[in-house]
């Protein structure tokens, strides 16, 4: 992991480390249930920022029915909880929870307009940027 600060805080995050298995670019392939009969395909890579303090998100979807993004990834120490602030090319911003176990990432967000939920299952043979 490569420090691109001088701000002394701009350290690896050790509440991160089981998100390094994350860091690369990967092919995405996923349904939405507003659309049951597409599948969506497209490619999101996540890297180190400020040193590992943070995880960044870029994801890219080849239909247009799906917004680009980016997310930022974060924790609270004192809590063991984990979050993603999100932003997409419509503007919407968006504070998400996240979960991680095995071969499992979850994001999601509850609110009495719109709820969301995100499963992210890893498959090696998947992977495109190792």
């Amino acid at each position: 992991m490569t420090n691109h600060s001088n701000h002394e805080a701009a350290i690896p995050n050790p509440a991160l480390n089981p998100l390094k298995k994350l860091i690369g670019e990967w092919k995405t392939v996923g349904t939405h249930p507003y659309a049951p009969d597409t599948t969506f395909h497209g490619s999101t890579s996540f890297d180190w920022i400020e040193g590992g303090s943070f995880l960044m998100m870029h994801s890219k979807i080849d239909e247009p029915e799906i917004p680009n993004g980016i997310a930022i990834f974060g924790s609270d120490d004192s809590t063991g909880e984990y979050f993603m602030l999100y932003f997409d090319e419509r503007t919407v911003s968006r504070n998400y929870q996240v979960s991680f176990q095995d071969n499992l990432v979850k994001w999601w967000r509850d609110t009495q307009d719109f709820s969301q939920r995100l499963t992210l299952t890893f498959v090696d043979s998947l992977n495109i940027g190792r």
